[in-house]
């Protein structure tokens, strides 16, 4: 009788740490996506951007999240490059606008290497790293703003969701670092 009755202590002693652990483990998914939304810039394009993963989306740690904002900012800045490209082929244009829309070119390309260099800082679990080559990616684009007169063609405009994407990282990257009570 004795040893059933450490068996069942074991068994209680079990269940009660499982339940312990279960309740302590990390916000996931859609909880965690509005908790962290709650802290961002621009609330509605986080949720938007935050969400958008089908598949990894729904179960997505903080790490997961940082991650699918900066892919959703590598298209968006795929984007860019692609209108820059297109827009440089003008000869309507002056010599002028080409030439800065050339210099864009070449520091979008920055700005697409910068994103994928904090993909790898995130997955290496460098997070300060990760913030730096996000401050480096949103200075390019401030360059390529810089060197085109105007802030109401479509590059401008896009540069301007790229700019609101950068910062949803740096929010949840930011996370990283100092977690709040999530």
């Amino acid at each position: 009788m004795g040893g059933i009755t450490k068996l069942f202590s074991a068994l209680v002693l079990c269940v009660i740490v499982m339940a312990h652990q279960t309740a302590a483990e990390e916000t996931k998914g859609k909880d965690l996506i509005n908790k962290v939304c709650t802290v961002s810039p621009s609330r509605d394009l986080c949720m938007e951007v935050l969400s958008s993963d089908p598949v990894r989306s729904p179960t997505a740690s903080l790490r997961d999240l940082a991650i699918i904002s900066l892919r959703v900012a590598a298209n968006n800045a795929s984007g860019i490059l692609s209108d820059t490209k297109t827009l440089i082929d003008d000869a309507d244009l002056s010599p002028d606008l080409q030439q800065g829309l050339s210099d864009c070119k070449e520091t979008i390309l920055d700005a697409e290497s910068q994103l994928e260099d904090t993909i790898a800082s995130l997955l290496a679990g460098s997070d300060a790293d990760a913030q730096l080559w996000l401050k480096a990616a949103l200075a390019a684009i401030d360059t390529c703003d810089a060197s085109i007169p105007g802030d109401d063609d479509i590059l401008s405009v896009k540069s301007a969701v790229f700019r609101k994407l950068c910062n949803i990282s740096i929010a949840v990257s930011k996370l990283l670092d100092k977690p709040m009570k999530l």
